[in-house]
């Protein structure tokens, strides 16, 4: 390969009297010429490649055919009306449409459709929030894929903007209070680039509709010495409180809660350090319902009345399990959805703690849903599995009983895939779950082409869900095999803490191991075997492919944090300090760090794997820098033949929002690099064609 000449620059800092080199720190400024300049090369190289394989145009068009049927999703009650997104088939955005609450859906209008924000369908919706009489709505939207936000306030009857657009919000709800306003929160505008500028002091706010955002009143933040990264504002159903959750990392919170019914009322200290993860989940009256993983790892329920709600007041309502706990509300009773290995069970409780029933699922997945409103009669969940598409429930919460509400109609036989979950050891000989799906009948040869797939971070749990993307993977006689590493939240705060700091190595072993079974067993060979991840994973796949590049042909990091030594200093990323820890904060930390950052461990003269990095140019969570240097240091120390390649998408972020159009050609392009790199020159399902012929 001619890869595009990135050159290197002197840079040096001193890390507890250590010298660390960074030469390519100039394309951090991403909205630099030279860094606009690198970006095109770099693009046109990858595109240049990737025209050359002869079957990725017929994947295109595979995943635009198999994509391409109607999705719905549940019906919510807002104000007068039932609403409810729903997408034809290709649109890059999903529409909003709404019927009268009580009527029938087919009578359904468009109320609100985000294909209309911009030609290309890169301003998507964000999130939506509706007055307490559903009559006023505020909605938010990004640009380009951004985390930076504009709120539009709309009038729900006439459908029209009512005023002023609020704009530079970042990682916030909006919160309604009564039909009066709502709180909301944000970053002081960050000095430098909007998009890898530190913002580190969030802020919550309560505007009042039909007022300027410059009158917006300051509820919580801003203090310079408590670096309070995230902080969200909710109001309680029945509007009787305002809860403030400020939080100095992605995990741990303090808690306090504030009685909007009497005037100028202070804030109440219900936690105040950060060593849980805890939020009220109702209230009744002064009687709170709190979630809480505080002496209890897999979480609990506990209540307590707002006069005293410290935590040694705080009395048991539903006790921690041995599965991780993730509840929700709706109709008054609380759906208690369990995690056994990554798989849901869901029961149901009265507001009393006392047990009504175990929900019957409709086979062994994924349950998402049971929320909703005190008042609601029906609640709806979906189901899904990695060879089931996702189907919609209407579960009646008095009787129990659940029917099918919409099922989609797809080109996708899941009764001819098969979807096992198995458990292997790791490296310390920790147990470790994975789930492998493939098509029924597949040969165990070591030939298979095998997509694994990890995350391994931040508490997330990864359970079973169907998507189109893999199921095209799939029909070429792919592999699809997800472990449950370590850092994740499938077996409580116990699992997360375990691939967290100085025991991050975890994750990487965890997700070795999954590789090295698959090879042991048959499934695949280090020859067809790609590793993918995002984000974190990003990082999984960066360190799994410095450390043992021996293990598979293909690796794809995807919007990835591979500069362990300087991810805090972008954005939000301090923030990320619970999961990895600083360079800064002891000698101990940064040489843990140096010794698997993937930047900082491409070695000269090693044949790394085929490797096509993903990110995006507007990405501002993940800023891609981190995707520019480990590409520039992976082609300059590249031994072997095998391509090393950055695509970088443009006007596209860290994931959110992004069109259906550019999805498709995205996994188009990874799928058609995988299989090209695989020694494939045709489509594998065309070459066992062709064998039999």
């Amino acid at each position: 390969m001619n890869y595009p000449e990135t050159k290197k620059v002197d840079t040096v800092t001193n890390y507890f009297g250590t010298d660390v080199r960074d030469p390519y720190r100039w394309l951090e400024y991403d909205r630099s010429a030279e860094t606009e300049a690198w970006v095109k090369n770099q693009n046109e190289t990858t595109f240049g490649y990737l025209d050359n394989i002869p079957f990725r145009e017929e994947l295109k068009q595979r995943l635009e055919k198999l994509w391409n049927y109607e999705k719905v999703g549940a019906p919510f009650n807002e104000g007068d009306y039932s609403y409810f997104y729903k997408n034809d088939g290709l649109q890059n955005q999903y529409v909003i449409y709404r019927y009268t609450k009580g009527g029938d859906s087919k009578t359904a209008e468009v109320f609100l459709d985000p294909n209309t924000f911009s030609e290309d369908g890169t301003i998507s919706l964000g999130g939506m929030s509706f007055s307490k009489d559903g009559k006023t709505l505020a909605y938010s939207i990004s640009e380009g894929g951004s985390d930076w936000r504009k709120v539009l306030v709309m009038n729900t009857v006439t459908k029209t903007i009512v005023e002023d657009t609020l704009v530079d919000i970042k990682f916030s709800g909006m919160s309604w209070y009564k039909n009066e306003g709502f709180y909301y929160s944000s970053y002081d505008k960050p000095k430098g680039s909007e998009l890898s500028a530190k913002t580190d002091q969030h802020k919550v706010y309560y505007h009042k509709t039909g007022t300027k955002q410059t009158e917006d009143i300051l509820i919580f933040g801003g203090i310079e010495k408590e670096k309070h990264r995230y902080i969200y504002g909710t109001v309680t159903e029945d509007d009787n409180y305002l809860i403030i959750a400020p939080r100095v990392s992605t995990s741990g919170n303090k808690l306090y809660i504030k009685d909007l019914s009497i005037p100028n009322s202070p804030l109440v200290t219900i936690l105040d350090h950060t060593n849980s993860d805890t939020f009220i989940i109702d209230n009744v009256g002064s009687k709170l319902y709190l979630v809480t993983n505080l002496n209890a790892p897999n979480k609990k329920i506990v209540t307590v009345d707002v006069s005293n709600p410290t935590p040694e007041n705080w009395m048991d309502f539903i006790p921690e399990t041995e599965h991780v706990l993730s509840p929700s509300i709706g109709g008054g009773y609380f759906f208690t959805e369990y995690m056994v290995d990554a798989v849901s069970k869901v029961k149901q409780y009265d507001y009393n703690g006392s047990f009504i029933r175990d929900i019957k699922l409709p086979g062994v997945g994924n349950a998402n849903g049971f929320g909703g409103k005190k008042e609601d009669k029906i609640d709806y969940y979906s189901f899904t599995n990695y060879n089931t598409p996702s189907s919609i429930y209407k579960y009646d919460i008095e009787t129990g009983k659940s029917e099918l509400y919409w099922k989609p109609s797809i080109e996708f036989n899941s009764d001819d895939y098969v979807s096992k979950q198995v458990f292997y050891n790791s490296k310390d000989g920790t147990k470790i779950p994975m789930i492998i799906t493939h098509k029924k009948g597949i040969e165990l040869n070591g030939k298979n082409p095998t997509i694994l797939y990890g995350y391994g971070g931040f508490n997330i749990s990864l359970n079973p869900s169907f998507s189109i993307t893999n199921a095209v993977w799939m029909e070429q006689g792919g592999i699809y095999a997800v472990p449950n590493l370590r850092g994740g939240g499938e077996y409580g705060k116990v699992w997360h803490d375990a691939g967290t700091k100085l025991k991050k190595q975890n994750v990487f072993d965890d997700f070795i191991a999954a590789a090295e079974y698959l090879i042991d067993n048959k499934y695949t060979s280090s020859e067809y075997l790609a590793i993918r991840g995002g984000s974190n994973g990003g990082l999984l796949v960066g360190a799994t492919l410095v450390q043992r590049p021996d293990l598979m042909k293909v690796a794809l990091p995807a919007v990835g944090v591979l500069d362990m030594l300087r991810y805090h200093t972008f954005t939000a990323g301090a923030g990320w300090a619970y999961d990895y820890g600083t360079a800064e904060e002891s000698k101990e930390m940064f040489n843990y760090l140096l010794g698997y950052s993937p930047v900082h461990n491409v070695k000269d003269g090693m044949q790394y794997p085929a490797t096509l990095i993903t990110t995006g140019d507007h990405d501002d969570r993940v800023v891609p820098a981190h995707s520019f240097k480990f590409a520039a240091e992976l082609q300059s120390k590249q031994a072997g033949n095998s391509p090393v390649l950055i695509r970088i998408e443009t006007d596209a972020g860290h994931g959110a929002g992004t069109p259906v159009s550019k999805i498709i050609e995205l996994y188009a392009d990874i799928f058609a690099f995988a299989f090209y790199n695989m020694g494939f020159e045709v489509l594998p399902s065309k070459t066992k064609e062709m064998l039999k012929d």
